[in-house]
């Protein structure tokens, strides 16, 4: 048991989808270093427990990270982070301003 120290900051009465919300929570984990490359992210039924929500809202969360390219699926092993490309801005493209 790591520290579960997450704002559960998932609002019920919003226009966004739960799915959508947890989704910027995970992938807010991810971003931090929280959950690493090459890891798996906690289960289904873990995300639910966890976050207060049904488990088809955790299954339609790691639908909605593998669509934003931030963790793969590996049937019958789990949910695993991408290795991420360098957060850099490409700055370099148009910066000749003199």
């Amino acid at each position: 048991m790591s520290d579960t120290q997450h704002p559960t900051a998932l609002d019920p009465m919003s226009a966004r989808p739960l799915y959508v919300q947890l989704a910027d929570v995970i992938a807010k984990r991810i971003e931090s270093g929280e959950l690493a490359p090459d890891r798996p992210i906690p289960s289904e039924n873990h995300l639910a427990d966890e976050y207060g929500v049904a488990r088809l809202t955790a299954r339609r969360t790691a639908q909605e990270l593998r669509e934003r390219g931030l963790i793969v699926t590996v049937r019958g092993k789990g949910s695993f982070v991408v290795e991420q490309p360098p957060t850099s801005a490409p700055a370099d493209e148009d910066g000749t301003a003199d």
